[in-house]
């Protein structure tokens, strides 16, 4: 199964993150099918960077988005 999750970057205790479509069988920071967008929730307000159209297309083709990412996606207009 295809998902659209969070990659884990940056610093220890510094979190960055980067939203990617994966499949469901990889590693969490591991490979990855597409990078579509960013979140960093250490700036105030937090900052999310998410493509909303590739999101959409990913979405219509079968990838389900982790209840992070769904949250995100809602915020980003989606």
């Amino acid at each position: 199964m295809v998902k659209i999750r969070l990659r884990r970057m940056g610093a220890k205790k510094a979190p960055f993150y980067r939203v990617v479509v994966a499949d469901s069988r990889y590693p969490r920071d591991g490979r990855f099918i597409e990078e579509i967008g960013t979140y960093d929730p250490r700036q105030e307000p937090a900052a999310i960077n998410i493509d909303v159209e590739r999101a959409q297309a990913w979405i219509k083709t079968g990838a389900q988005p982790t209840d992070t990412v769904r949250d995100l996606l809602k915020k980003a207009g989606l």
